[in-house]
Formats: C-alpha cells, structure tokens, sequence
C-alpha cells in the first residue's frame, strides 16, 4: 500500500496523478482515497479554496482550524492526519535523548488536543494510520507508533528536505521496527565488548597517569561501537578507504580501539620520550597525532584506515579530510566516489561555532569539492570548555547547519548503546543511498572538565552533581543485557580483566623502550618519496622540457575547435597566443603557466587548480576554461593534448578561503603525484585561511612528519589598488619559513615560473610552495621569455643583472619581484650604469652561496641597497637581515605603516616613487 499513502498524498507529484485519476474516473481510485477525495473536495468548496497545484512545493502541514462542510469522520482523519505530521515535523523536540539533563521545554507539543484530538479519539479506528505505515488502526495505536518512532531515544529532523523521494525513503526505514534497534545476541555483545574496550582504556589512563591531559571519551564511549559498526557495515557495502577527522577530545580511545594503533605507542607517547629522529621531526601532543592502518573486517574485507593529524583548532581538520577523500576518489574510483568515505567528528561547541564547518558544508555539492557524503558524527557533551550550550549557540540544535544542504539529523541518547549503532547504521544506509552528507547528534556529557586536571564544578556545579552519580554506558548496557539473559552477571567482570591485562602488558613492553616512533600518516601514498633538508631543497633540479613536444602542446592550446563559436576576444587572446609561440618567440605569463601544466600532463601528473576565478583568473589573464558563445559550454584545451597521461582538473571555488585551502591541502596530502595550486583572488585574501597557513602548510611536516607539495598562487605588487589588492603579506610566510618547511618565490620572468612549477612534481620529495605572483606583469611587455628558455635550463634562484658593466657598478641593488621593473626603467631614465639589481627569486630556502657569488662578481661596488616597495615593517627586509649578513644592507623603502598601501592612487605612486629615488640617491632616507 506504499504507492497510496496519505504521505504521497499530502507532498508528492503523485497526489495530482492520483487526484487527476480520481476526476477522470471514481472507481478506478482505491476506496479509502476515494471518500478522502469526495471530503477533499467537499471540504475545499464548502471553505471557498482554490484547488492548488500539488506539484508545487509546500509547506509542512499545519493543523487545520476550520473543517466545516466536511463529515465528521473524515475530520477526524484530517486531524489524524496533521498529528501525524506533527510528530515528523516536531517529534524531535520531544525526545528522551538528553542522558543527563531535562530537556527544554517547546510549544505547541504534541498533545492530542493540539490536533483538535482526544482521549475519546484513543479507540477510534483510522485510515489515514496508512500515512505513519500501517494498516488501519486505532488512535492509540498509531499515537504509541509515532512516539517509538520519532520520540524515543532517536529523534530525527527531515521533514525540510524537499525530495519527495528522499522523505519516502526516510519514512520507510523509520518504521523497520519502529525505529527500535533490533541486534542479535551476537551483536549485542560485539556491542558491549567495544564499550567495554572504550571505557576500560579510559579507566586505565587515568589511574597509570595521574593528571596528564588525554581529553578522555567518558561520557561518549558509545562512539567507539557506533565506529566499529560503521567501518564494518561500510565495508561489507562496498567501502574501501575510510577518512576520518576528529577533534582531541575521544581521539586516543578511537586510535586504539577503531584503528588498532599499538597502546604500546600510546603509552610511549604519555611518557613524554624522545623521538627517533630529531633531525628532521620535533612531533606534537599525542592527541593530536594521526595514522593510517589496513584492516580486515569480520567479514573478511580489507580495508585502509585513515585518522587525519589535527592542530587544536577545532574543525580545522574538516576541510582538511573532504580534500584527502577527493584525492583518493579521482585517483582510485573516479566511476564510484562511494568506495571512499568521509567520517567528520565534531564537538557541539565547535560545530556551531567555527565559521569553516559553513564552509565545508557548502562544498559537499560542487564539482570541485564533493565527496559522494560525509557522515558528520557530534559528539555532544553539551558544554564547550566551561560554556553552557545555551550560550554557546543561537540555534536550537548544535547541528542546525545540516539545514543548508538539506541533510538529515538524528538526535541520540549516548547512553542507549543500541540506538546509537541503529543510527550511524541509518546514516550510512542515507549517504549510501543518495551520496549525500548526514549529521549524528550523539547526545552525552563530559566525566571531567575540558581535560582532566580541569575542575568543572567552578561553572557547572549542579550538572557536575549529576555527572558524578551517573552510570557509564557500559553498566547501564550491561544490566540491559543480563536483565535480557544475554550475558551472565560475570561477563563484563570478565570482559574487563582480560581487557586491562593487556593494557598491562603494554605498559611493561613500552616502557622497555627508549624512544618514540611515529609513523608518518598515509605513508601508502608516499612511496618513493623522502624528507629533504634544507641543502637538498636548494640543490639544482633538471626542469628541461623537449621542445618538440612543447610546440606540439602549444599547438594544442593555441587552437579553439573550428565547430564551436566563441567571443571575439577569446578568439583574439588564443590567437595572440599563437603568434607569440610560433611567430613572436615571446612567451607571456599566462603562456608559462599554461606549457608548465601540459608538460607536467604529458608527463603523467595530474594538475589540480581551484580559487575563486581562477578558471578565467581574476586577472583575465589564464583562460584556462573557455566559453562556447552560445551554449556556455566549456573547452578546456589542456584536456585535449596528444597522449596525454595526467589529467586536469580546473574549479572556480565558492567564495571561501580558509575552506578551500583546507581542502586542497588535503587533496595534496593524499596525491603527491598531482601539482595541487590554490589560488588567491588576491594575494592577502589568504589571510583567511591563515589558521590553515600557521597549522598545516608551515608546521606539518615538523609536528606530524607530513610531505606535502601544496602551491599557493598569491598575487602581489604596488600598482595603486589599495591596501587589500597590493600586498600578499609577504613578511608572513617569511615569518613563519625555518629548516626546510617550505619554498617562498617572487618569479620575475615567464620562463623561471614555468620552471618553478615543474620543479615542484620533479622533486623526490614535496613540499608547500608559496608564490608571489604578478598582476601588473601579466602582460608587461618587458616580462616574456623565449621558447628556448622554457625548453633548457632549470629554475634560477638568483638572476644577476644581464645588463649591468660590473666593473663600473658601485651600487648593487638587491630586490625581488615586480619591483625589479620599476628599478630598471628608472636606471634607464636617470642613464644610471653605476647601479646594478639582483633579483631574488627564491627568498626560502635563501641561496646565500649564489649571492655571494654575485656579490664577488662586483669588485667596485660599496653601497648594498635592500630595495622593495612595501613598507619597511613589511616585505622582505627584516627576513634578509635575519638571514643574510654578507653585506650591511642600506634600506629603500617606504617607512613603517600598519596598513600594506595608501587608499589615494596619488599618494600611493608618490610613495613609490620615493622609494625609487632612494635607490638612486643615498643621502634619501625615508
């Protein structure tokens, strides 16, 4: 009877058809719809409505006040009808899924008489009981249906998800058994075992170590069989790989009982030994710590493990684990993204707080970043730090932000063990379904305050009272069990013993050991790629490239399919490309760009580039994606090389920074094979992602022993734009650049950039790349290589000045970047040949040897100038007296300011023209 439910009635395309069959014929229509249509209708004429379009979106229905002209029964059905929704709409509210708490209180509830129902309606017997899924039946039974349903220790929220097919389905697997767990013995004490394992190894830690900070489970344990169901019931549909992010709080208790790390390790960890390799690994708290293990399932299914490492800014991690989920799928099942899964845990505090989990949920449905659904998992202690969740968010629930992508939540009592794996089990047959993200609320509490040296009782005292008398979740699930006749009265005793008596022998195996061994997290990925130091970044790698093969790229790119119309000026700007390779021999920057990527392609790699615009570039500039005039569809003529072996993937990204950068960071993680780029609209707009820069990019590799080859593309240069379209904040990364963590570039010609960009995947090893790169110089015409530069050679760290008399030069100017451009074409002016500029390309790691060279090359020259356009207390200038004292630098710049550029276009180009003449006249001095 599923095709005629009242359901489908109510919000379905399928009420019109049924309607319309009704119209045409009475009798062809099942006879329980038929008297609901003939009161229908009697009803909407006798009130003077309208008959709506059914096929229209609606509104969740209401209950009705006015059902004059309708019989009496069918009123009654009405009613029944709008309780029905109610519960759905609303059962929520009305749960018992808070373990330690009384819940709030909402109005209107769900009494009878809400629906214009009583207690004298109890033994009346319904059709519209067909719309809850069952078969007639009274009122007292479909009212104890719906409150097993919707209001027991799992309360679910759905009914704003707009699919019709999508609520059916819901509604259909919520009245299996009621919505009641329904395990086999069996099962069940798979269930108690992994609770005992989560609350045992609680138990331990905090006896063996007295006040260390673990962020303990306690409260929550439920989470670790709710996991362990999921991996295994994952598997067994077809699941693969599992990513998976977590806060600190629970995340020792997942690594040993979800992931099977060694307590051994663990317990190393806590006793605070050295690592085995000091070089080039200083490592991070143990609950921050990632790992990657392959696993055989129960039912014989070997699947790969991942736990992404996480700094202590909560959701961080987040976008980090959709990019590594990415990676995987493109590489691995770019035909079935649902093999790879994205398991997100989130504190109730953070998720409603942090500003990226928005972000992150934004990205679930688009091209670029969708990951066939992510199971967020809350682990909700209702209390973040010492703050009450009632000042904590504005929200009802912590997950409110499930709502923007329509995703359904379920609400659990993490003290009923049962309904917990019944609803990660619900979540995953969701995201199995449809590909689509879902959100558990594992509703519980916090045993000790926000770690365990912490006094909760100062800010929460009357819940700590609470708190201290409750029983955990495996007693309470045990009495359950012996109170069925599952298990004995000794079985958890048992369990327990055997449990802690390896806990023990671990702590004695461990402490035989000197040093702490961290493997470095999906080393599966890394194969052939090892850690470099500092010399070895700085040693030359061959970036040549055939130049036969160039030309047959540059053919490719050079060339719109003659069947496709497309805008005059795309039609120019590709031609122009042409000429400037096969005519001009003057390569532009956008023609690097464009040959370092099909080279990189035809060489096997993948290229993978996102930001906001960065198809067209916010410059205009790449046009990486082409237009067809009148269809919009897109060219991308880099997919279209001759035996092309890597592939490439260009995304316009949402308006997000700290997001994106997160995710495709991740996507680096995972795919040391791709040139993974990010793109900042303009340079210091990465400013918002600059927990990702601090936590991730400059430290990873040092904390976790992570590679990662990242690029960041950050536009920069004084062309007058203000101060948020000038500076990429440069003295930032520079900042933050020590040992051997990352390269920082400020390219000057076509040709190094193109060779920069190749460098970076022929490396055998990886590491975060950030460029400052030009607006201005994009199309100057002085910024443009030839093809045999692009062909030969490898990136220069230093440029020397190709036009400079060296015997003649008494001044020898150091700079970077654009303003090298600036510099020259005042020397032109002033007919300068005294002066000489050195560009520094590569500013992390410093080629010092290079630029003692070339200092040595100058014999004549007694006045070292450090020249930049930034402010002082910008730039690079306190980075190169740090780190190069070779020379005693004489400084031209602007003075100090605290913001990067003056808003007036006059006052800025007065400001840089100053700094010019500095340069020129040493007696200036700003």
């Amino acid at each position: 009877m599923d095709r005629f439910s009242f359901l489908n009635a109510a919000h379905t395309a399928f009420f019109a058809d049924l309607y319309d069959q009704y119209i045409e014929n009475p009798d062809s229509v099942e006879p329980s719809w038929r008297s609901f249509f003939q009161g229908f209708d009697f009803g909407m004429q006798g009130n003077g409505y309208e008959v709506l379009d059914v096929q229209q979106e609606r509104p969740a229905a209401q209950p009705v006040s006015d059902y004059s002209g309708i019989p009496e029964k069918l009123q009654k059905e009405f009613k029944v009808l709008n309780l029905i929704e109610g519960y759905r709409t609303r059962g929520h509210l009305f749960t018992k899924t808070n373990p330690v708490r009384d819940r709030r209180i909402f109005s209107p509830n769900l009494s009878l008489e809400t629906f214009g129902l009583s207690d004298a309606d109890l033994d009346t017997t319904f059709d519209a009981a067909k719309e809850a899924g069952l078969q007639q039946a009274t009122l007292r039974q479909i009212v104890d249906h719906l409150r097993k349903v919707y209001c027991q220790h799992i309360g679910i929220e759905y009914m704003y998800i707009r699919d019709p097919e999508v609520r059916k389905w819901i509604q259909n697997r919520l009245t299996v058994n009621d919505n009641q767990p329904n395990f086999s013995a069996d099962q069940k004490k798979n269930i108690l075992s992994k609770l005992n394992e989560a609350v045992s190894f609680e138990n331990f830690l905090h006896t063996k170590y007295v006040g260390q900070k673990r962020f303990s489970l306690e409260g929550g344990e439920s989470l670790i069989p709710a996991l362990d169901a999921l991996i295994e019931a994952a598997a067994d549909k077809g699941v693969e790989q599992f990513v998976m992010g977590m806060p600190h709080r629970g995340r020792l208790n997942v690594l040993a009982n979800v992931f099977g790390k060694s307590t051994s390790d663990i317990f190393s960890e806590f006793d605070g030994k050295d690592y085995d390799d000091d070089a080039l690994f200083d490592g991070d708290v143990k609950y921050h710590l990632g790992l990657t293990a392959d696993k055989l399932t129960k039912n014989g299914k070997q699947i790969n493990l991942n736990l992404a490492p996480n700094p202590s800014h909560l959701e961080t991690v987040g976008a980090v684990i959709e990019g590594i989920a990415r990676a995987k799928q493109d590489r691995h099942y770019a035909d079935d993204f649902s093999k790879v899964l994205p398991i997100a845990l989130h504190g109730d505090a953070a998720v409603a707080g942090q500003g990226i989990v928005y972000e992150i949920v934004q990205m679930a449905k688009l091209d670029g970043y969708k990951t066939g659904g992510t199971i967020h998992l809350v682990v909700n202690n209702q209390v973040g730090f010492t703050t009450n969740y009632l000042d904590a968010r504005s929200s009802t629930y912590c997950t409110d932000v499930a709502k923007v992508t329509l995703s359904p939540v379920l609400h659990v009592n993490a003290d009923d063990a049962e309904a917990v794996v019944h609803a990660i089990l619900f979540a995953l047959d969701y995201r199995m379904e449809f590909g689509s993200d879902v959100f558990i609320d594992l509703l519980g509490y916090r045993k000790y305050g926000h770690n365990e040296g912490d006094e909760p009782r100062f800010t929460q005292p009357k819940l700590y009272k609470i708190i201290a008398k409750h029983q955990n979740p495996r007693d309470i699930y045990a009495e359950k069990l012996i109170s069925e006749g599952v298990i004995g009265n000794d079985y958890v005793g048992t369990l327990e013993k055997e449990y802690k008596a390896v806990l023990e022998e671990n702590l004695e195996a461990s402490r035989k050991k000197d040093l702490t061994i961290i493997t470095p997290f999906m080393q599966n990925e890394w194969e052939g790629y090892a850690q470099a130091d500092e010399a070895q970044m700085l040693q030359k790698v061959n970036t040549a490239f055939s130049k036969d093969i160039l030309t047959d790229i540059a053919k490719v790119i050079t060339e719109l399919p003659s069947d496709k119309k497309f805008i005059s000026k795309i039609q120019k700007l590709i031609n122009d490309r042409k000429a400037m390779y096969f005519e001009t021999d003057k390569l532009d920057w956008a023609m690097a760009e464009l040959l370092a990527y099909g080279s990189l392609l035809t060489e096997g790699y993948d290229v993978r580039m996102s930001g906001q615009d960065v198809e067209r570039g916010t410059f205009s500039h790449r046009h990486a994606v082409v237009k067809v005039e009148d269809s919009e569809e897109e060219v991308v003529l880099l997919n279209m090389l001759k035996d092309q072996r890597g592939k490439f993937h260009i995304y316009n990204s949402l308006l997000s920074e700290y997001g994106v950068l997160g995710f495709d960071y991740g996507y680096a993680l995972a795919s040391p094979k791709t040139l993974t780029i990010w793109e900042a609209q303009f340079g210091d707009f990465s400013n918002g992602a600059q927990i990702m820069i601090d936590q991730y990019i400059s430290a990873a590799e040092d904390k976790w022993n992570n590679q990662n080859g990242i690029v960041m593309l950050l536009p920069h240069g004084y062309e007058g734009q203000g101060a948020e379209h000038s500076s990429a904040r440069m003295e930032r990364y520079l900042q933050l650049c020590a040992n051997h963590n990352m390269y920082v570039a400020d390219c000057t010609t076509p040709a190094n950039f193109f060779h920069l960009l190749r460098r970076q995947m022929k490396t055998t090893f990886r590491k975060p790349l950030i460029v400052f790169t030009p607006k201005s110089l994009l199309r100057h015409p002085l910024v443009v290589s030839s093809v045999e530069e692009f062909a030969e050679g490898s990136f220069q760290e230093v440029l020397d000045d190709p036009a400079a008399d060296k015997a003649k030069v008494k001044t020898l100017v150091f700079c970077t970047g654009k303003f090298y451009y600036d510099l020259i074409a005042e020397r032109e002016n002033l007919k300068r040949d005294d002066v000489a500029v050195v560009r520094i390309e590569q500013l992390f790691p410093l080629p010092v040897e290079q630029l003692k060279e070339i200092i040595a090359k100058y014999p004549n020259a007694d006045d070292y100038v450090w020249a930049q356009e930034e402010p002082r207390n910008m730039g690079a200038y306190s980075y190169m007296l740090m780190n190069f004292n070779e020379v005693k630098f004489r400084v031209a710049s602007l003075k100090a300011y605290s913001a990067p550029a003056a808003g007036s276009y006059t006052r800025s180009k007065k400001r840089h023209a100053a700094a010019i003449a500095m340069v020129f006249n040493k007696d200036l001095f700003n």
